[in-house]
Parts: structure tokens; sequence; C-alpha cells
């Protein structure tokens, strides 16, 4: 990395070296990736999401690609609190980018009881709360569609998160994500990040019948960019950058080009995902690139680019 050249980020108070994080679901508990790439050239990590209890998910088959992305209707499937603290939180304490993780649930309680038990170890950096996954039957999604629950689920993980920083994960399916964007700052949130998948269908028109198991899916890679940036733009313009409040972009990065569009959007940071699939090692490539862009554009200091949009040509 070349000195004349900063691409590292303040994060809700967190000194990040660069601003590429893994998303949430497509990276597992880092062990997964690792031999694909340095995890320690992120910016930080997000782990998949933890319940209470271990959960299997939901019935086979639960994956489908399209066009343009993938559908996904995992369910939430993990290892559970207890034995994420004794089997997987040793190997993220090795880690140097920045940990955060995903807290899901299905009742307010069994977000604040994870993030209670949680909110003490050194490990962490954060939690990011999963109130937008569009593939359970309860919680997910449901919290994350009307205000009022966003603020009030946001409160009550945040009196549990000790000095750790919160990110609150807002979901797309509203008329209006600044309305929710707001609740959760209002509710205490560090950090917004977005967007999580839009609610979609593949069919087998030989079997006449939905691929997934479940139905439906969420749909995420880079058919959903277009929109994800927009509503990132959205977001800073008319919450975040008032409040001082952090986004998290992704949806559909796949290139530091594509992360620089979500930072010029407003986000501070940025998530891979379902691109990791393709590319395992994808992740480490973009931060590379976004110093090879700043070295080629003259940008000294990446964060300088945050919201920096100029309207359109007359």
């Amino acid at each position: 990395m070349s000195d004349s050249i900063d691409i590292s980020v303040d994060f809700a108070g967190l000194k990040l070296a660069n601003p590429v994080l893994t998303a949430s679901g497509t990276c597992g508990y880092a062990d997964e990736l690792a031999d694909f790439m340095d995890l320690n050239t992120l910016g930080g990590f997000v782990t998949k999401s933890i319940t209470v209890m271990p959960r299997k998910g939901n019935p086979t088959p639960r994956i489908v690609e399209t066009d343009a992305g993938m559908l996904n209707a995992i369910g939430l499937a993990n290892v559970g609190l207890e034995r994420f603290v004794a089997e997987k939180l040793p190997l993220l304490a090795q880690m140097k980018p920045a940990v955060f993780v995903n807290v899901a649930g299905t009742t307010i309680e069994d977000y604040v009881a994870v993030t209670e038990r949680l909110a003490s170890e050194p490990a962490l950096a954060g939690f990011e709360l999963n109130i937008s996954c569009p593939n359970v039957k309860k919680g997910g999604i449901s919290f994350g569609t009307d205000p009022t629950q966003v603020e009030e689920i946001t409160k009550a993980v945040k009196s549990a998160c000790g000095k750790k920083v919160l990110i609150v994960k807002l979901t797309p399916a509203v008329t209006d994500i600044s309305a929710t964007a707001r609740a959760a700052v209002e509710g205490g949130a560090d950090a917004l990040s977005l967007i999580n998948t839009f609610t979609a269908m593949v069919i087998d028109i030989e079997a006449r019948r939905p691929v997934l198991a479940n139905r439906t899916g969420g749909l995420s890679g880079p058919a959903i960019k277009p929109i994800a940036v927009y509503l990132v733009n959205k977001v800073y313009n008319e919450v975040a950058r008032e409040a001082d409040t952090p986004l998290l972009g992704l949806g559909g990065i796949r290139s530091a080009a594509d992360a620089i569009e979500f930072i010029l959007a407003g986000a501070t940071a940025v998530s891979i995902g379902t691109a990791s699939f393709v590319e395992p090692g994808c992740a480490a490539q973009i931060v590379c690139d976004l110093e090879a862009y700043c070295c080629r554009a003259g940008i000294e200091k990446l964060s300088d680019l945050v919201g920096v949009l100029e309207p359109p040509a007359s």
C-alpha cells in the first residue's frame, strides 16, 4: 500500500484499515474463507446470523442462481449462541479486522439475550441487528418494516450492547426506507447497513412449481445493485448525513468500481456478499483495487469521497 494514499475509514468511532467488510450470511464464521484470502487484509468481518438456539434453517433446495444473482432461503441456519462462543469465537479473536456478530431472533428478548451474552467479549467490535431477513416466518423482516418496532428493538438491543457498536440492517421491502432508517437512529443505532435482499421467486416450468422448497428466497447480487445504490443515497441525504450516522452499503458489489459507487452515494464502508460465491477472494482484491483507483484518480484519502456525488450533467 502506498504511504501517500489512505484508504482507512472511521466507522462509528472504529478505525478500519479499509472500508471493505464481508456480508453476513455469505462468509460463515471466517474459517470458510480463510483458504481463499488473507482475512486480515479486510477492514471488517460480519459473521452469519447467530440466534439463541441452534437453527437447521429451511429445507433444501434453498439456493438457486438467477440471471444476475441468486436467491437464497437459508433460513438463518447457525450453530446457536453457546456453540458460537465455544467453537467460533476463539478463531474470530485471532483476526485483525473489526468483527461484528449478526444477531437474529424471533422476539426482542432473543435479540437482547444474544447481545448481552456477547457484549463483554473483547474480540468483538459490535453487532449487526438483523431485522430484515425475508426467509424466516417469525421475527426477521417483520421487525424491520414498522418504524415503531424498529425503534423499539433498536433501543432494547442498544441498551444491551455496552460500549459495542450497533449496526441496524435495513430491509428494502418498505414504502419509505428513510422512515425505518430514522427510527433506527432515534432508537440509538450507531450505524446502518443497507440493503438486505428482495423477496423473489424462481419457477421450474417443467414441474410447474417453485424451485426453492421455501417457495421464495432473498434476491441478491448484481441485479439489485442499482436499487441498493439509490437507497443508500436516499438514506444518506434524508437521514444519515444530518445525523452523522455512517452507512454500510451492500447489494451486488463485485469490484472496486461498484464499491466506489456506494461510497459516492454516501456509504462509509461496503460489504461483499454474493460475489464471494463466484470468486471467494474477491473482497481482498477489491481492497487492492480501491488503492489503485485512488492512485489513478489522485485521491489521497478515500473517505473524502463519501457522499461526494455531483449533480447530473446538463
